[in-house]
């Protein structure tokens, strides 16, 4: 043999090798890495659910599933086969009768199927969708003639209103089926498989950061304070400070995605990064920040309370209206004193606190990945009013998302650093390669040294004045407010307000930061006592759920 096809030899066995090893890879992939979403898939064909070659599937995550990596997901938007009736009126032997009896079993009204089966049209009719086995096995029994059985493939979500503010639903467009809200809508073309190619082979895979375990939870919360305070709605967002992922999240008034037709279009809008609000007091831990990182104030910085100042013509009281004379920075948020928040925000100067408010990321849209994100909106900085930079220190007159201020609250935590917020963990494409999403820190609005000291701050907060948020044996920060809610006419509404409750633990070194917001409550005034129930109830499980030992 000649030293050419010595080479030639060699070059065709490397190019098996080669191929062998992709083949090999691949293998690897579907029988291993991909193997348990897979499964997944099978399991859910054998019930009428459909290939995911359709659209993509949605996965939440499970940490405390036992198992390989993959079992640790949970399925909460796929496709299914859903039976359809149809009905050809000219072919039915007795119109009347197969009235009667389709009405009786798929729950429909007998004489408007009278009508339509009269008109003894020659064209199929469907007459029902999305009805159960046990009903298309029914009318199957019968034996019908004209009336048939088919399958339709739809979007499917097994456990129904779980998650839907963050889930979405698949609805319709100008040119067809369209992802619409949340993550069916931001990541509509991923999960249709149009992302990057109009022939992508198949239909990317979506796993989200949320924990299935930490989201019922708060869910079931959220639910327990609304009713009990019969407020009009309300939110919860867990969040990992640290990196700014979404832990949980949730939204109320909701709505099941598998009927969305049912409900009003204002229930799919997910408040927490759709709508704003005036956040009050608890946006004072950020002036005070502000006041701390310039050098302005310390933690034990005095000032005398006089109850009310008066600016511009307009006087600013203290939530119970009155003076409390010689008090610290740390015993301004203990008390909530606006006139100590005005105190801090006076000495920072409009500028530099303009600054600060806009590095902890307000009056801006987060980025994160969902749709409809609004920015919040602090215009009154813009005016060089006095009077607006003073009633702001105190959370008044601007407005914030509550994705806005828990990723502020969590630069609190961690240390200065505003984390992006985002909500998907990683995108699977066919093949088993994934895109990993990366935290990403977007500013460092204050030093390491002061968000030790807002901590300490905060965790006196707790200590002393929220009996009902504190958790025997762990040091707990946190930081109420109790808004008025703007009329859109330069005043505020009489007798209503928005009550919310930010916190974090441990406080020494949070690994998670908790947001609750409620609309409109009746029957209780301060949300220190509202909400710091529904915040003790939230932090003592994920205390347990995360094994934190003790503290203190």
């Amino acid at each position: 043999m000649g030293k050419h096809d010595s080479l030639r030899v060699k070059i065709v066995l490397g190019c098996f090798v080669a191929a062998a090893s992709v083949i090999t890879w691949r293998l690897f992939i579907l029988s291993y890495i991909r193997h348990t979403l897979y499964a997944q898939t099978a399991q859910a064909q054998n019930q009428n659910i459909s290939n995911v070659l359709i659209r993509g599937n949605i996965f939440v995550q499970d940490p405390k599933a036992t198992g390989p990596v993959d079992d640790q997901r949970y399925l909460v938007a796929t496709n299914k086969k859903f039976p359809v009736i149809y009905v050809t009126p000219s072919v039915l032997a007795d119109p009347s009768a197969t009235a009667g009896q389709l009405a009786g079993i798929l729950n429909l009204d007998q004489v408007s199927l009278q009508t339509s089966f009269s008109s003894g049209s020659t064209l199929p009719k469907i007459i029902a969708r999305k009805i159960t086995t046990e009903q298309a096995d029914a009318v199957i029994k019968l034996s019908l003639k004209g009336v048939s059985v088919k399958y339709e493939t739809d979007r499917f979500y097994p456990a129904n209103s779980f998650l839907s503010k963050v889930i979405g639903f698949l609805g319709f467009g100008e040119n067809g089926r369209l992802g619409q809200y949340g993550v069916e809508g931001y990541f509509n073309s991923e999960l249709s498989g149009q992302a990057g190619s109009k022939t992508s082979p198949r239909p990317d895979d979506i796993i989200l950061t949320i924990d299935r375990n930490i989201q019922m939870f708060i869910e079931s919360e959220l639910h327990d304070v609304l009713t009990k305070w019969r407020a009009s709605g309300g939110s919860i967002i867990v969040q990992d400070p640290q990196t700014g992922k979404i832990v949980a999240m949730a939204d109320e008034p909701t709505f099941d995605p598998n009927n969305y037709n049912l409900s009003l279009t204002s229930s799919f809008i997910n408040k927490n990064v759709q709508e704003m609000f005036e956040p009050g007091s608890s946006f004072k831990p950020l002036t005070m920040a502000a006041g701390i990182d310039s050098g302005k104030v310390a933690p034990n910085t005095i000032y005398v309370d006089p109850g009310i100042i008066e600016i511009a013509g307009r006087q600013i009281h203290n939530f119970d209206g009155l003076a409390h004379g010689t008090q610290t920075m740390t015993q301004v948020l203990e008390k909530s004193l606006n006139t100590g928040a005005a105190f801090v925000e006076n000495l920072v100067g409009q500028d530099s606190f303009l600054n600060y408010v806009i590095n902890f990321g307000f009056g801006q849209k987060t980025g994160m990945d969902l749709p409809g994100e609004v920015s919040g909106d602090i215009a009154n900085l813009y005016s060089g009013r006095q009077v607006n930079f003073v009633t702001a220190s105190f959370g008044q007159g601007i407005a914030v998302t509550p994705i806005q201020l828990i990723t502020a609250y969590s630069a609190l935590a961690n240390g200065g650093k505003l984390m992006k917020p985002y909500i998907v963990d990683r995108i699977i494409h066919e093949g088993g390669t994934e895109d990993v999403t990366q935290p990403e820190v977007v500013s460092i609005p204050i030093s390491e040294k002061t968000s030790s000291k807002i901590r300490n701050m905060l965790t006196s907060v707790v200590d002393i004045g929220f009996d009902k948020a504190r958790i025997k044996g762990y040091d707990v920060a946190g930081k109420t407010g109790t808004a008025q809610i703007a009329d859109g006419k330069g005043g505020y509404q009489e007798g209503v307000f928005i009550h919310d409750f930010l916190g974090f633990a441990p406080a020494s070194n949070p690994k998670f930061v908790v947001l609750i917001k409620m609309d409109k409550p009746q029957g209780i005034t301060f949300a220190a006592d509202s909400l710091s129930p529904t915040f003790r109830n939230i932090a003592a499980y994920l205390l347990n759920y995360y094994n934190i030992p003790p503290t203190r």
